[in-house]
């Protein structure tokens, strides 16, 4: 059992519109803290000066106090901040003129009056000084339209995409390998109008409606739509092979996490878990589906060669014609160095976003 009660060595100091108490007790369980009729009442158990007890303390203030005292404990001490009623200085902490054996001034924290109106008014010349600043930014009056704008942008491509994956996983589990063989005329409408209005990502980069970097958003729509548009909405031949269900699978699960993602953020939103998926998905599926566009040039390639499509013949005397076949490998290449460079951009946003943070000193 715990033997009687005591008194803890208990340190205090005063600003205009504060009073902070610092009690000297480690290991703190079940504290107990409470002002009724303007009397603080400590009671914790803890490790003290007199070993492991049950502590405990009164004080009466000498001025009136609010009754909601802040409590911080730590491993080493309590600490408590109760805020005065008026804003002022007192000679004093306790009612009684006789100072309590226990209680001693916080040297760590103690400030003469002078000292402490000093310091407040520094505090309020710096508030006047940000109010200032922030007067002198221009107010945007599109801010909300804007918001809304990208609120609404966001949404509708997760929606897109999101018809796309549950429309493709249906499929698949309905008919098996059957699906991978008319993907391209089942969901390739909705993946134009999703790659299309991907264009705008561009445009809104490009105006500084946001903040992402112009060259990995331009390599990875622009890497997209030569896929979609070019290699596969042009060949009858690539539109029945099972690579494009890949393609189009790790397309949507990616923007699956990306578009609500940063649907949240515009209204100043975060869910944790999205963050994480956000910036944790793409490493297994952004390098599976560079893999997949690759596979799907180099199956097009003997096509392109064989139908001679888009190639381009030079006129005399030159009566050269550039394969587009031979376009298409410096194309693969080019392919690669995309990933690399946005597999890059995402590592460094990874870090940044979810690397380990700084703990700040108190």
């Amino acid at each position: 059992m715990a033997g009687p009660s005591l008194r803890p060595h208990v340190h205090w100091a005063q600003r205009h519109r504060e009073l902070y108490l610092r009690v000297e007790l480690s290991d703190v369980q079940n504290p107990d803290v409470a002002i009724t009729d303007n009397v603080l009442h400590f009671r914790a158990q803890g490790h003290g000066a007199k070993g492991d007890n049950i502590y405990e303390f009164q004080i009466e203030f000498l001025e009136p106090v609010e009754p909601k005292p802040v409590c911080r404990v730590t491993q080493r001490q309590l600490n408590i901040t109760v805020q005065k009623k008026e804003s002022n200085w007192w000679e004093r902490l306790t009612k009684q003129e006789k100072r309590p054996l226990f209680l001693a001034p916080d040297f760590d924290r103690w400030l003469d009056e002078s000292d402490a109106e000093m310091e407040l008014k520094e505090k309020e010349e710096e508030k006047i000084n940000k109010m200032k600043i922030e007067s002198r930014v221009p107010k945007d009056p599109f801010k909300h339209l804007k918001k809304g704008y990208l609120v609404m942008y966001n949404l509708v491509q997760f929606l897109g995409f999101s018809w796309i994956f549950v429309n493709m996983t249906v499929r698949l589990f309905i008919l098996g390998k059957d699906s991978f063989y008319d993907t391209f005329h089942t969901i390739a409408d909705m993946m134009y109008f999703c790659q299309t209005l991907a264009l705008m990502e561009i445009v809104n980069s490009l105006i500084g409606l946001v903040r992402s970097p112009l060259i990995p958003a331009v390599m990875q729509i622009f890497g997209r739509n030569f896929i979609l548009f070019v290699v596969l909405g042009s060949l009858e031949e690539m539109q029945s092979k099972p690579v494009v269900f890949f393609i189009f699978y790790f397309w949507s699960v990616i923007e699956l996490f990306r578009y609500p993602y940063y649907m949240l953020s515009c209204i100043g939103i975060e869910w944790k878990p999205l963050t994480w998926l956000r910036y944790t998905a793409w490493i297994p599926l952004y390098p599976l589906g560079g893999l997949a566009e690759a596979v799907c040039i180099v199956q097009s390639i003997p096509i392109f060669s064989e139908t001679g499509k888009f190639s381009l013949g030079l006129p005399n005397p030159l009566n050269v014609t550039i394969q587009f076949s031979f376009l298409l490998q410096i194309y693969l290449i080019a392919l690669f160095l995309g990933v690399f460079v946005n597999f890059r951009h995402l590592y460094k946003q990874r870090k940044q976003h979810l690397g380990p943070k700084k703990r700040k000193m108190k």
